[in-house]
């Protein structure tokens, strides 16, 4: 019997499961060593974006009128903090860490944050993942729990507050079914630090919005009723885009969208074979 394609394993995987079971599933698959939603490297869109973009994404370390890194009392570099949900092999955290974040990466899966730590020591011994732009590296601290839970992140985050200055999703969303996906609005609102920002690669663009996932198919529109009414459940046409809806009133725990923009460069699973790219990059705040 010939082996299913990778996405078709995984939409027959989780195919009429509840959604209390994925996390068992999801560690299962990384147990099995089956990852096909791995990159093997970083996003070049994020990177891009903390580079190029400060107006939407502040830096992560601030300056005096010299120019020197601000330090607190200790003289520690003070730096501000992200997350990344779902970090895998943690690619992206190592990533936000040569930018001088002090970053979480967040798994469900035990073996996922084995490999991502894996992951780290072998970058730092071949020298990779370097700080940039004059930052100090951020220090990095893996987390294995239920992104839907407080457990976790108890110590963590701005201050210890349970709250990151920075998050960044990435195959995140799209690996949860519809239904769970107010879930996740209001999980993120909770999470996003006062004037903190919600950074997301929006994948896969390009997908029927009406085909089974995982990965589910996304539009800005999506993202933009979820995360302007956080917990609230959203109604779909047929082919699966939004049917949309005028408010009754603001939702004061809502995150606004500041900005959204076709990167220069994504990954390879976000673009056209002719190097088009689909994928979109958008910046969310308070």
């Amino acid at each position: 019997m010939a082996t299913a394609d990778p996405p078709s394993r995984l939409r027959q995987t989780f195919q009429g499961l509840d959604f209390s079971a994925h996390g068992d599933v999801w560690s299962s698959l990384y147990k099995d060593g089956f990852r096909p939603w791995d990159r093997d490297g970083p996003s070049l869109a994020l990177a891009d974006l903390l580079a190029q973009r400060t107006d939407l994404v502040p830096a992560s370390q601030d300056r005096d009128h010299r120019g020197n890194l601000l330090r607190d009392s200790r003289g520690a570099v003070t730096r501000k903090t992200a997350l990344v949900p779902g970090c895998g092999r943690g690619h992206d955290v190592l990533l936000l860490s040569t930018f001088g974040y002090d970053v979480v990466g967040l798994d469900f899966s035990q073996d996922a944050v084995r490999m991502a730590e894996e992951n780290r020591k072998s970058a730092e011994g071949k020298g990779i993942y370097e700080a940039v732009n004059g930052f100090e590296k951020g220090h990095v601290r893996w987390a294995v729990g239920d992104f839907f839970s407080d457990e976790w992140t108890k110590g963590l985050g701005t201050d210890a507050s349970g709250k990151f200055d920075l998050i960044y999703d990435y195959t995140f969303l799209c690996a949860l079914p519809p239904e769970a996906r107010p879930k996740w609005a209001k999980r993120m609102s909770q999470l996003v630090h006062h004037d903190g920002r919600l950074v997301c690669l929006e994948f896969p663009s390009g997908k029927p919005l009406s085909e089974q996932g995982p990965p589910w198919g996304l539009t800005p529109e999506v993202y933009e009723a979820l995360l302007t009414a956080p917990g609230e459940a959203i109604s779909y046409h047929s082919d699966g885009s939004v049917v949309e809806t005028l408010p009754t009133k603001p939702d004061p725990n809502a995150l606004h969208r500041l900005s959204i923009i076709k990167p220069a460069r994504t990954h390879k699973a976000g673009t056209e074979e002719d190097g088009t790219v689909k994928d979109f990059i958008s910046v969310w705040t308070r």
